[in-house]
């Protein structure tokens, strides 16, 4: 198990190249589908044999799907837990999984774009990830997994609810969208409740970097529908496709509006922040971050030209705490774990600028 994982944290995705379509702003889109096997009780009331039985059927499936060479199979009960955290941290698990018990796994592709959970809420997470703000793409991506999946895999079902699922949030499509956003420009304007009530008065939920329950480090937050029953998969891809535009407007007039107003204010926020990333002898993540977002804002403005955005989005991932420890193969106290990063950072930008 331990062979597979062999380099892996020093190979970082396709989605964080921020290279795709409005990545100034737009970090990343995920498509996400929950499935459950039929005949077997949701995960959260089957026993570990029926779970083992699901994996060893949903294992057997995913190897008659032609998927890349390079895909890589984890069983997460025989994985050790900082190998699990470093997965989270790489978006290609939940930390309900990484936490769970009993039989369970994943599999996904060495470009990090498709991701498979097995055993987490629902038997089955499949989940597309695409640089920037590439719906439509990583949707029909997704569907070619999905309906190859379904021709060996028995999906539950019902003619009046569509896909069965452990929540009844997401019974109907089991479809869930997220665009990962950076805006920072509206969190120093103060404007970001704007874009939470806007966001809920049109189904749409505005979370943190990790998803439900958790914060927006680095002004990065994540926009996904919350409806799934009664929509079509097409409507609720036209919904997000709607709503994120304009957030996107509203970023970037905010981010033209504080450059033209008070020049000198946020030059200077990012300057500072350059500074300090490539001085700093400790950094802690949220410090990391913050001032990664200034730098990010920075380089969009044209105040930062010798860093590249793929750095920036390599570095909020690198630098978490359990991608630090995996790459020194140990378990690190907190102020190690900061000098280890304000190291990681220093290097990182330095090369980005040769």
């Amino acid at each position: 198990m331990s062979e597979a994982f062999d380099n892996f944290p020093h190979i970082l995705g396709e989605w964080l190249k921020g290279t795709g379509p409005d990545s100034d702003i737009v970090v990343s889109t995920r498509v996400r589908f929950a499935r459950n096997v039929r005949g077997f009780p949701f995960t959260g009331r089957a026993s570990d044999a029926q779970r083992s039985e699901v994996l060893k059927l949903c294992e057997d499936a995913l190897k008659q799907v032609h998927l890349d060479r390079s895909v890589v199979t984890l069983e997460l009960d025989k994985l050790p837990e900082l190998k699990r955290d470093v997965l989270v941290e790489r978006h290609l698990i939940s930390r309900e999984l990484a936490s769970g018990e009993g039989p369970r796994g994943v599999t996904f592709g060495r470009g990090e774009m498709l991701s498979i959970m097995i055993n987490e809420e629902d038997h089955l997470r499949l989940q597309w990830i695409k640089s920037g703000f590439d719906v439509d793409r990583a949707f029909h991506a997704l569907c070619k997994v999905d309906r190859a999946l379904e021709k060996t895999l028995p999906y539950a079902t019902s003619d009046r609810y569509g896909y069965l699922t452990a929540c009844p949030t997401n019974v109907g499509t089991g479809m869930r969208v997220s665009v990962m956003v950076h805006l920072p420009a509206l969190t120093l304007k103060e404007n970001i409740d704007q874009v939470f009530k806007a966001a809920q008065r049109m189904n749409h939920a505005v979370r943190g970097l990790y998803g439900e329950g958790t914060r927006a480090f680095g002004d990065m937050y994540q926009i996904s529908n919350q409806t799934t029953l009664g929509r079509s998969e097409e409507q609720i891809v036209e919904a997000i496709k709607a709503i994120v535009p304009k957030i996107l407007e509203f970023e970037r007039q905010r981010r033209g509006q504080l450059y033209t107003e008070d020049r000198s204010f946020v030059e200077d926020k990012v300057l500072r922040s350059l500074a300090l990333l490539r001085s700093a002898r400790r950094l802690n993540v949220q410090e990391m971050m913050s001032h990664l977002s200034m730098l990010r804002l920075g380089v969009d403005l044209g105040i930062v030209a010798d860093v590249p955005v793929r750095t920036l989005n390599e570095l909020f991932i690198l630098g978490q705490p359990s991608h630090l420890q995996e790459s020194e193969g140990r378990m690190l106290p907190a102020n190690e774990r900061d000098t280890r990063r304000a190291e990681l950072v220093r290097s990182r930008l330095a090369a980005g600028s040769n």
